[in-house]
């Protein structure tokens, strides 16, 4: 695992010596109404009480969908069934880069409980919720326009 601080070419701290990766799920509802799952996450973590989405850092030679996966398996337990790929959204930082991989999703299941205690729980919202009532981690804030134009 490549758990750690480093440092981008832009002088930022990061957690993740290769990178860092999270996975972004969004179900299309009947009426086609879009929802993403956020993580609110703990007290205990950096940029704690803030929402994002599960991530983490990734492992050598892991591939961003790799780790995506995992740390979404062990941050949301159970993970839904019949994710579908939709893009691989890069944020690089001139050395380091965090990694957003956008899935669809079949099924909104409401409950998730994993091993880790970085979240203090997760929430499906629309984009309007994630925009005007929801405080943003600030790298997902900043990425969350780039994404937007993708989906």
């Amino acid at each position: 695992m490549a758990d750690g601080w480093t440092r981008c070419g832009r002088g930022h701290q990061h957690w993740g010596r290769v990178g860092a990766a999270g996975l972004l799920l969004i179900h299309t509802d009947d009426v086609g109404i879009e929802r993403y799952l956020l993580q609110h996450r703990s007290r205990m973590v950096q940029k704690g009480l803030t929402w994002g989405i599960p991530g983490g850092a990734l492992a050598y030679g892991e591939t961003p969908l790799e780790g995506a996966s995992r740390e979404a398996a062990e941050e949301m337990r159970p993970v839904p069934g019949g994710l579908e790929h939709r893009f691989t959204f890069t944020d690089d930082h001139e050395g380091w880069a965090y990694h957003t991989v956008a899935m669809s999703s079949p099924e909104m299941p409401d409950t998730f409980g994993g091993w880790e205690t970085g979240s203090d729980g997760y929430r499906w919202v629309t984009a309007i919720e994630i925009e005007q009532e929801l405080k943003l981690h600030p790298g997902f804030a900043a990425t969350w326009p780039d994404l937007l134009k993708l989906l």
